[in-house]
């Protein structure tokens, strides 16, 4: 059975850290591009950040470029979204996506709330 399990979300002050973790099971993550997505009360779903095995590469939406690190495990087929320097404007709902030619796969979502 295909699923991401997207987890580590929760609140944080502004400055603080968080590390999303999304756990791919049912095929292997490495073989598609994975993409971190947020989603914040009243807006589009906007796309954060991609990482490619393939060819190494990652990039980045400008607002998070510089405090945000897309990173993956291989061995335990679990992407990761590191976030530094977070901002009250981070606050959104963080899914993970897996894609390729043939496919498409989304987890549920993990809450990041940044607030004092």
């Amino acid at each position: 059975q295909v699923q991401l399990v997207e987890s580590g979300g929760g609140l944080v002050q502004p400055g603080g850290s968080l590390r999303l973790s999304c756990a791919a099971s049912g095929f292997t993550a490495s073989r598609y591009a994975m993409n971190w997505y947020r989603q914040a009360p009243g807006k589009e779903r906007e796309l954060v950040a991609t990482i490619t095995s393939a060819d190494g590469s990652t990039n980045y939406a400008d607002s998070v470029m510089g405090r945000f690190t897309i990173s993956e495990d291989n061995a335990k087929n679990t992407v990761y979204l590191q976030m530094n320097s977070l901002m009250p404007e981070d606050t959104a709902v963080y899914y993970c996506k897996a894609r390729s030619m043939l496919n498409e796969y989304w987890g549920q979502g993990t809450k990041v709330t940044v607030s004092s």
